[in-house]
């Protein structure tokens, strides 16, 4: 059974007088539990997919449904409530709250699902992450790992059915980069989750189950593993 399903989507931008195609009538389905890359080069449209695809912005023509709810037929409130419940982010910057501790930082999903727990489930995670005794510091405090290091924390906190990771190690260098790749894996597999990778690092995408490759807003290729 598929969570993630995607027919005919596209995604086309007004500029001036001109119309941009992103994304032009892009269909694939993936199952529970599934492991996938999106691949392509800079500018091919798979950020702009990732969005769609987690109802962070709105196709064009086509549909996307997420984990049986279509997301074309929700509003902005409506679709932020299926990501609350449904979605984890693992995003290039991070993106972690410049105000808030570590700690803080991974309590935020569970604060807004008002888990009584939310502390002790976040302090759980850090430790997870190897970040137990950071939990006090402030993002402009930990090094560029340890902020991604935080955010698969906080991203993992709701127990996500789907996770999507945009270029997770694009900041990194290669050693914190292949380290940060096997605490997603390691916590995916823990968890269950589905994962949807996007990244341009051919390496990275041989390590998930099938691979689909973007180019001009188009799918050229889906390959298994």
């Amino acid at each position: 059974m598929s969570i993630l399903s995607v027919s005919d989507l596209s995604k086309v931008y007004q500029s001036g007088s001109r119309k941009l195609t992103v994304l032009d009538d892009v269909t694939f389905n993936i199952d529970h539990g599934e492991i996938i890359s999106i691949v392509g080069p800079s500018g091919s449209g798979k950020t702009t997919l990732l969005g769609l695809c987690a109802g962070l912005d709105s196709a064009s023509t086509g549909s996307v449904s997420l984990n049986g709810q279509n997301l074309q037929s929700l509003n902005e409130d409506q679709r932020a409530a299926v990501r609350n419940q449904h979605v984890g982010f693992i995003f290039q910057n991070f993106q972690l709250l410049p105000t808030l501790t570590a700690l803080e930082n991974v309590m935020v999903p569970l604060e807004l699902k008002k888990r009584k727990d939310a502390r002790s489930k976040a302090k759980e995670l850090l430790e997870k992450v190897g970040l137990g005794d950071r939990s006090t510091h402030y993002p402009t405090q930990l090094s560029g790992g340890e902020q991604q290091r935080v955010s698969i924390a906080r991203a993992f906190a709701n127990e996500p059915k789907i996770l999507f990771a945009d270029e997770p190690t694009g900041n990194l260098d290669t050693e914190t980069g292949e380290m940060i790749e096997r605490l997603i894996f390691d916590l995916n597999k823990e968890q269950g989750t589905t994962l949807v990778l996007v990244t341009h690092d051919l390496e990275l995408a041989a390590k998930t189950q099938r691979t689909i490759h973007i180019k001009g807003g188009k799918i050229q290729e889906e390959a298994d593993a």
